[in-house]
């Protein structure tokens, strides 16, 4: 089997030299590190990552928490997440959890904290302070993609305004002539007004209340999944009272329109004729289904969660400031068939 000191040979360099060249740790002189490489390339040799991290105290891997997997948003942010990481050289690590119990604290308490990630990106859940703090004493910087704010002095937090986003989507049903507006919040979002259901709930309110349309009871706002699902049931519920029907929707994402759309349809109300709808992602199908959303970009959004990342561990050759808890990320509305005035 080669060793570093059979590439170090061929290269005319020492080994600890190679060494620095094959790690990118240290500084190496760009011609020498191309002809170190080459001759790795030309033996066989390659670098192991035990070794690697006994010199470096890195394991070149990052730990990502996510909720859900099977559903498009968290799957785009992944793949963004997932090829960035490897652009970079880095293993991807994945811990599916949402909410409370013996899981999650197995979790950030032993596979997170303890054991051999660099960092921690955390997509949609909501750290508590104990779980950060956690992080933090054993040097894990973190970066939280939406959820909850980041509060350690390692970490940073991304995200779109999910408050302005709700108040730009309500908007657009009142700018076309709407005053019976529904909300399809997502569970929890009353009670939890800092989460993501929680802000595009707040930001509806907004809107309605500038509008001098302050919602008037539960038929109003409904809170539901966030899913295809879970926005087909809630809207079977929410128009289940023909005198109190609104004639628009605004759902909490893309998901929850799509099935807040089928299920118009399945109570013979025409779209957008009878009932407007817009939602929030800009999901992949959403132009199939015509629908009006305001749209993020969540691939990239998993893209610059890495960026950050790797900012925060010195491993970056950016120098421009961090894109953390500054400016939210860009979003924009994009109109299409599923909106429309009201019938007088």
């Amino acid at each position: 089997m080669p060793a570093i000191a059979d590439v170090a040979r061929l290269a005319g360099v020492s080994k600890a030299t190679a060494s620095r060249a094959l790690s990118g740790r240290g500084h190496v002189a760009e011609e020498t590190r191309r002809r170190v490489e080459a001759a790795a390339a030309e033996i066989g040799y390659i670098v192991s990552p035990d070794a690697a991290s006994l010199v470096t105290g890195r394991t070149k891997n990052v730990g990502v928490v996510i909720p859900f997997v099977n559903r498009w948003f968290f799957g785009e942010v992944l793949e963004g997440i997932e090829r960035a990481l490897l652009a970079a050289g880095y293993d991807l690590t994945l811990y599916n959890v949402d909410g409370a119990g013996a899981e999650r604290d197995r979790v950030f308490g032993f596979f997170l904290a303890r054991k051999r990630v660099d960092a921690v990106i955390a997509v949609g859940v909501e750290l508590a302070p104990h779980e950060l703090a956690a992080l933090e004493r054993r040097d894990k910087p973190v970066v939280v993609l939406g959820g909850g704010e980041a509060g350690a002095s390692g970490s940073a937090r991304l995200g779109i305004d999910d408050r302005a986003v709700g108040q730009l989507a309500t908007e657009h049903l009142l700018r076309l002539g709407h005053t019976r507006i529904a909300h399809l919040a997502g569970l929890g979002a009353a009670d939890a007004p800092l989460t993501v259901p929680g802000r595009r709930r707040h930001g509806f309110l907004d809107a309605m209340s500038a509008a001098g349309l302050t919602p008037g009871g539960r038929a109003e706002i409904v809170e539901c999944e966030m899913s295809m699902p879970g926005g087909h049931e809630a809207t079977l519920q929410l128009l289940g009272h023909p005198g109190r029907r609104p004639t628009a929707v605004f759902a909490a994402s893309d998901e929850v329109a799509f099935g807040a759309m089928r299920a118009a349809e399945r109570l013979g109300l025409q779209l957008p004729r009878d009932l407007s709808v817009i939602g929030v992602d800009g999901h992949a199908y959403a132009e199939m289904f015509g629908l009006t959303t305001v749209e993020q970009r969540p691939s990239e959004q998993g893209r610059l969660a890495v960026e950050v990342a790797l900012r925060l561990l010195g491993d970056s050759t950016l120098v421009d400031p961090l894109p953390d808890s500054g400016a939210p990320l860009p979003t924009r509305l994009v109109v299409r068939s599923s909106t429309t005035a009201p019938q007088r």
